[in-house]
């Protein structure tokens, strides 16, 4: 089954913020997200979110071979986060680049704190990304497809991490930046948390922003995190629940 949020709108006025697809500033884009969706996984999810099309594949535990990474006490994490060539207008070289194994690493930094590593000594839980189609915001719809994805695999968490990410664009502080306005903004700051505990396993900042607009910014984010949070938990009850 898959979990639909339609305009979401974190507040319960009706001010707009002039946004050129007609969100107010603290709404998300349209999203869903199903789990399960490979069957040679361990586990997965898939996951939109306004134009973003994003896969996620777990696989493990299972014995790594590597001995220069294996850790005796706990399992290595490992992420790699991908962009296939016909995701974005401009056709992408195929391969890695700086950017995604940035991306990669940020995403296992971000997803390692939720899992109970120290359960699958000398081993490693790996993690495939695959953004299918770009829209912004990709890093973030990834780490929280990922983390459905590790649930879905059945591997022990702490809680589910989950990312969004707020900004400033056209001078305003907003909530969930489509493509435009990431690169057109002024600033971009993606999160992710454990929203059961609020602790931030993840925090950037692109661009200049005063105090008091990193504060709002940080504010909208946690609240999209949160609604973000509970669709995850419903693909999950959705693909279980009557097992």
């Amino acid at each position: 089954m898959i979990i639909i949020i339609t305009n979401t709108n974190l507040s319960t006025g009706t001010e707009t913020s002039g946004r050129a697809d007609n969100r107010a500033f603290d709404e998300l884009r349209k999203m869903k997200i199903e789990a399960g969706v490979l069957e040679r996984a361990d586990g997965s999810a898939y996951l939109e979110i306004g134009g973003n099309k994003v896969l996620a594949a777990v696989y493990g535990p299972r014995e790594l071979f590597v001995r220069r990474l294996m850790q005796p006490n706990k399992a290595v994490l490992r992420c790699k986060y991908n962009m296939a060539p016909f995701s974005v207008d401009d056709r992408k070289r195929p391969g890695p680049d700086r950017r995604s194994v940035e991306i990669s690493k940020l995403a296992s930094q971000a997803l390692t704190p939720a899992v109970f590593l120290e359960k699958f000594p000398r081993s490693t839980i790996d993690v495939f990304i695959e953004v299918i189609e770009a829209e912004g915001g990709t890093r973030c719809a990834g780490i929280t497809a990922a983390s459905v994805a590790l649930a879905d695999a059945g591997i022990p968490m702490r809680d589910m991490v989950v990312a969004c990410a707020a900004g400033k664009s056209d001078g305003k502080v907003i909530l969930d930046l489509s493509e435009v306005e990431d690169k057109e903004g002024q600033a971009d700051v993606p999160i992710a948390i454990m929203p059961r505990t609020g602790e931030i396993t993840l925090l950037q900042m692109d661009g200049n922003l005063t105090e008091e607009e990193f504060e709002q910014a940080l504010d909208l984010a946690i609240n999209g995190c949160k609604i973000i949070s509970e669709k995850q938990k419903a693909a999950i009850k959705n693909r279980y629940g009557d097992e």
